[in-house]
């Protein structure tokens, strides 16, 4: 096994670690490190990722039902043009996809840079708000949670799509979308979002299994250091303070971010 390869399944217990500290936010990391570290072509690096995602989420999730912070009827509500939006992606859009999309001078524009550079401005976006100092909207008890069905069946569909390209999680547009158009507070917002991802990824990942030959064995040794790396998160966020140390991972992925359009322009 090569250096890089030891750094790769490293990599995959780093994702889960800050899974379990900052509750959001690691999985971006995922389709970098299969892309970078592993060799793996960047389509099938979002696939995997998607499944990658899609457990390491439904881990939180069950620990959030346990508490009873997750609402089911908003999860429902969104989960169902999400995870249409995200299995029809993955199923007939990305395979759809043609391997040369445009010539810009000398520089071909394929499906793999396209993809890794929709990524890349997605990891921007991620970082954004894990930098910027957002106040909390005031939480109510008593409010009753009400339902924007419309413009939650939109941003379902939105963030479907986005997942299916790029197989990352989305928790950063799910959140906001739960507290504005639901009208969740906070904590139950970010507990049924978990439940969000995991839901949408896996049904994703199906629409792969369907159109891609899947290593197995290496995705269950991958899967299983991030979810051993959850549980080293939640341990350390006893000791760490997840707020702050997002701000600093917000940083982190401004410099992913950059890094990948500039591997993408210097090819």
């Amino acid at each position: 096994m090569e250096i890089i390869e030891i750094l790769g399944y490293f990599g995959a217990l780093i994702i889960g670690v800050v899974l379990g500290l900052i509750g959001g936010g690691g999985s971006i990391l995922t389709v970098p490190v299969l892309v970078y570290m592993f060799a793996i072509n960047p389509v099938l690096a979002t696939a995997y990722s998607l499944f990658i995602v899609g457990l390491s989420a439904l881990f939180g999730a069950v620990r959030n039902m346990q508490k009873k912070l997750v609402d089911f009827k908003t999860a429902i509500v969104f989960s169902i043009p999400a995870f249409i939006a995200v299995y029809s992606t993955r199923m007939y859009l990305v395979p759809a996809i043609p391997d040369s999309l445009f010539q810009i001078a000398d520089f071909e524009v394929t499906k793999n840079i396209a993809i890794m550079a929709f990524f890349a401005l997605i990891m921007l976006l991620a970082s954004a708000s894990m930098i910027r100092d957002k106040k909390k909207p005031e939480e109510k008890p008593d409010e009753k949670v009400t339902y924007n069905y419309p413009l939650i069946i939109v941003e379902g569909a939105v963030v479907g799509v986005i997942t299916g390209i790029v197989g990352a999680g989305g928790g950063f547009l799910i959140i906001p979308a739960l507290v504005l158009l639901a009208k969740l507070p906070m904590k139950k917002a970010v507990a049924t979002s978990l439940l969000i991802i995991s839901v949408k990824s896996l049904i994703g990942f199906l629409g792969d299994v369907q159109n891609y030959e899947i290593d197995w064995m290496f995705l269950g040794v991958f899967t299983s250091l991030a979810a051993a790396g959850i549980f080293v998160g939640i341990w350390l966020n006893k000791f760490i303070d997840g707020k702050k140390l997002k701000k600093g991972f917000g940083w982190f992925l401004v410099v992913m971010g950059i890094f990948i359009f500039y591997n993408l322009l210097s090819d």
